[in-house]
């Protein structure tokens, strides 16, 4: 697979994101919302950095199953029930991503939606990812 990210300098630049990502590649991989469920189910983590590491190592897992890397994210959507509590960690989520998938950012979007399936899920995270 081949990615190009694409940050346009007519747009302002971007910070934990990409604004375009030209992928090719073979197979396409979509990726299930993740949330921070454990393996028996149950949401982990009483904070927002707490269940979005989770959420995000479970979207990985997801993603190394079917014989990806954090490099092949194309694009990942992140639902939070907090958009102002996500934006004051923004520093520590960018950290965490960073630490688990590196720096060739996919093309993102955080939405804020009134709850998600499990009540005490704070943040989801969905994507698709392009591999050779």
């Amino acid at each position: 697979m081949t990615t190009e990210r694409v940050n346009p300098p007519e747009l302002s630049p971007p910070t934990g994101f990409s604004h375009a990502v030209v992928a090719s590649g073979s197979r396409v991989v979509f990726l299930a919302g993740q949330t921070a469920l454990d393996t028996d189910g149950k949401v982990v983590g009483a904070t927002l950095p707490e269940q979005f590491e989770r959420a995000l190592a479970n979207l990985l897992a997801a993603l190394t199953a079917a014989g990806g890397t954090p490099s092949d994210l194309a694009r990942v959507t992140v639902y939070a029930t907090d958009v102002a509590a996500y934006r004051a960690h923004a520093p520590e989520l960018g950290r965490l991503w960073r630490d688990a998938a590196g720096r060739d950012y996919p093309a993102m979007a955080v939405v804020e939606v009134v709850r998600l399936w499990d009540e005490e899920a704070l943040v989801e995270l969905d994507g698709f990812a392009v591999l050779p």
